[in-house]
């Protein structure tokens, strides 16, 4: 996949197939598009071209920034599209000037000028451009003009549920990770450096990786425990990952996440990890001891080994 941080340095290709949006996530939704996009460039030996937004356009225009929350991080976004087999991603630079660009403005001087698309695929409820004026209806207007085809790609359900960012978003925020990764249609995951902590897993016999994860703009799921796999190295552990504050020490106000890598006994600090998530195993809850603390995580243990 080429990858074009502008506009300008795009080099055309024939029978463009292009579609536009911000693909938080790449869930299943957007997957059938994306897909729909590579059959059909292979079917008129053309290439497939995605534009995407980076920054987020609600990160600077401050719309409510403050809880968005990305399901992917960029890199993570451009390692789906590529396993897709998106040919080309254009990655424009969000600003607020360019948030000023009329949506036809956009499509004539940007895509049309830039691509010369073939054909321009949307998704049923997707808006561009300046107060998000663009959508399906627009480019209808503009393709007999610029002789293009467009095409509405329509809500794609999974087990009857339409698919969005926002209900994955939702689910994740809930804990629901089940849910979130039959939206997805993969499991939810993030990176993190593995840090030193408290040492108190050593204490109890469980033996924890304390991740740093980039918190700003990243979703967390709700305090808890966790059936979860690890991937280290080109190698998939089966774990635990608990989320929380650890009540039961006092541990204050900090939300930490750790991790419990089963039948492993390596050194991992300063390591990077991925941490996939399964499914909720149960709330956080403050222990009387640390004994009993312990024998909840062997509880833990069995129920997630026996899932996993």
């Amino acid at each position: 996949m080429k990858i074009y941080h502008n506009f300008t340095d795009f080099v055309k290709v024939p029978n463009a197939i292009v579609t536009i949006g911000t693909f938080d996530g790449v869930h299943q939704g957007h997957c059938a598009i994306l897909s729909d996009m590579v059959s059909a460039a292979k079917k008129i030996g053309g290439e497939t071209v995605v534009i995407t937004f980076y920054p987020h356009p609600r990160q600077v225009l401050n719309i409510d920034s403050s809880n968005l929350r990305f399901i992917t991080s960029q890199e993570e976004k451009i390692k789906h599209l590529e396993a897709i087999g998106i040919d080309n991603l254009i990655i424009v630079n969000f600003t607020k000037e360019f948030s000023l660009l009329p949506s036809d403005v956009f499509i004539r001087d940007y895509v049309i000028e830039k691509i010369n698309p073939a054909k321009i695929v949307i998704g049923y409820d997707h808006h561009f451009g300046k107060n998000r004026t663009g959508d399906f209806s627009l480019l209808q207007d503009l393709s007999s003009q610029y002789k293009f085809e467009v095409q509405r790609i329509e809500a794609h359900d999974v087990e009857n549920i339409a698919v969005s960012s926002t209900k994955i978003r939702h689910a994740l925020q809930c804990g629901d990770v089940e849910h979130a990764n039959m939206l997805l249609g993969y499991q939810y995951s993030y990176k993190g450096k593995v840090v030193s902590g408290n040492k108190i897993g050593r204490e109890i016999g469980y033996r924890t990786a304390n991740i740093d994860v980039e918190r700003e703009f990243r979703l967390i799921e709700t305090s808890g425990v966790y059936a979860t796999y690890v991937d280290y190295e080109g190698e998939v552990y089966k774990s635990m990952t608990y989320i929380g504050k650890k009540p039961t020490i006092n541990a204050g106000n900090e939300e930490n996440i750790e991790v419990h890598i089963f039948d492993f006994d390596g050194d991992i600090y300063e390591k990077d990890v991925k941490i996939r998530f399964v499914k909720r195993i149960r709330d956080e809850r403050k222990f009387d001891s640390l004994e009993e603390l312990k024998q909840q995580i062997s509880i833990d243990e069995k129920q997630i080994r026996e899932l996993l």
